[in-house]
């Protein structure tokens, strides 16, 4: 596989081109944001540990049915995944009640809901990621109905299957934020980027520890060695 000339540069990852129109690769920076970009730090080896966390995670996922982006990691920043026309959508999958849904509802952090609750956002950060229902992304052209069935199917699956994995290991999956996209060889719509520590909230099962970006958020330090462990964790189920 031939890496060709890059197509996207964020604050985290890089994709480039490869010769098969269908397939990209994925690049992890050790780049930290938070807040819409107001927050930014580098911790070096982060990307390396998000680029493993979410090829483990992906992978998972792919040989349990709910179909990814994903193909094979390339390096230790790098991973091949099918190429995606995106969906600027986020859906925010929470166990747990934590971050801004626990301020915007006033409970305390860590309250566990009786049902799952299913977040839908417009990925947009000059609007900063509103809110938004079922009708307003239709109503943008977004998605279709049958599309956002599909769509919560998969997320909903995906959180069952991750936080079975995830309490092997010791941890339990809070929330996680999905991003989908139109694979640009069969147009399936699948999970389109990372899941990591970057993008879900990771606690340790024994001590209620976070493991995830809220360490970067909130000034908690220590924030490459918990991502570390996340990945020791879920590599040592791999070799089991």
């Amino acid at each position: 596989m031939t890496k060709g000339e890059k197509i996207f540069d964020g604050n985290e990852k890089q994709v480039f081109a490869t010769d098969d129109p269908n397939k990209v690769i994925f690049h992890y920076k050790d780049v930290t944001v938070a807040f819409n970009n107001i927050k930014r730090a580098r911790f070096v080896g982060k990307g390396i540990l998000d680029n493993q966390i979410s090829a483990i995670l992906l992978d998972n996922l792919n040989k349990n049915g709910v179909h990814t982006h994903f193909v094979e990691l390339l390096g230790d920043r790098e991973q091949l995944c099918r190429k995606i026309e995106i969906i600027p959508l986020e859906v925010i999958v929470h166990n747990r009640i934590a971050g801004t849904l626990a301020q915007r509802l006033g409970l305390e952090e860590g309250f566990k809901p009786a049902n799952t609750i299913v977040d839908l956002r417009y990925n947009n950060d000059d609007l900063d990621d509103p809110f938004i229902n079922d009708d307003i992304a239709v109503a943008l052209g977004l998605a279709t109905k049958e599309e956002l069935k599909h769509i919560y199917a998969q997320a909903l699956k995906a959180n069952k299957i991750l936080s079975a994995l995830l309490k092997k290991a010791g941890i339990e999956l809070i929330d996680m934020k999905l991003e989908f996209g139109r694979a640009s060889d069969n147009g399936e719509i699948i999970i389109s980027d990372e899941i990591s520590p970057d993008t879900s909230r990771f606690w340790d099962i024994a001590t209620g520890e976070k493991l995830d970006k809220d360490r970067f958020r909130y000034d908690l330090s220590d924030v490459v060695a918990s991502y570390r462990t996340v990945c020791e964790r879920l590599k040592k189920l791999e070799n089991k």
